[in-house]
């Protein structure tokens, strides 16, 4: 697991305030196996939703999996602490509008793919990694693993890392770091409503 990413889990639990983990309640594999369900079942019925039918497919089973706002928190770094209570929610809604819309578009048709559950391991700081492959119809893979955190509602996905190279959390923190500096939080929220806006009316 690259570096950057344990610091950015250390950075997560010291101000989420995860729960302990422990063996009860669904496992981080259970997740992960229903989102993945959710998705499969999203991209067979494409060719009869269009972008903004995929997402309100995928809302309820991305809320439900993902801790979105921890991870959005992340991605911002210190702008969290210093904005506003208004400024934190549209962000939240703006984050979340982003990468449902994201999702929607990566996973915008179905050739015969389907998930695969490897296996499971604990991370650092009491993470829960679940490894995965998407498998096309060729039968060639892509690694997608999910890291995993336990909070108060449950077991709940805080990052994923494709092809085992970089995790998205890392990717969405640079990238955003880039706007921050030269836009400041309320340039970064108008790009994430714009960008979302784009890909909605696909």
């Amino acid at each position: 697991m690259p570096k950057l990413l344990t610091k950015l889990l250390i950075l997560l639990i010291t101000t989420s305030i995860p729960l302990p983990a422990h063996a009860v309640g669904t496992t981080p594999s259970d997740i992960v196996r229903g989102f993945q369900t959710h998705l499969i079942d999203v991209m067979k019925k494409a060719d009869t939703l269009d972008a903004r039918g995929r997402i309100k497919k995928l809302s309820g089973p991305v809320d439900s999996a993902f801790r979105l706002q921890s991870i959005g928190r992340i991605a911002i770094g210190s702008f969290w602490n210093t904005a506003s209570d208004s400024q934190r929610q549209r962000f939240t809604d703006a984050f979340r509008a982003m990468s449902l819309s994201t999702l929607a578009t990566y996973f915008s048709g179905y050739s015969g793919e389907r998930f695969e559950i490897s296996g499971e391991q604990p991370g650092p700081q009491n993470t829960q990694v679940v490894f995965t492959h998407i498998i096309k119809s060729n039968k060639s893979k892509t690694a997608i693993d999910y890291v995993m955190l336990e909070f108060k509602e449950g077991w709940r996905i805080i990052d994923v890392i494709l092809d085992k190279g970089i995790s998205e959390l890392s990717v969405r923190r640079s990238e955003y770091n880039l706007v921050l500096r030269e836009q400041g939080l309320e340039g970064l929220i108008k790009l994430l409503e714009n960008k979302s806006n784009e890909l909605r009316a696909q």
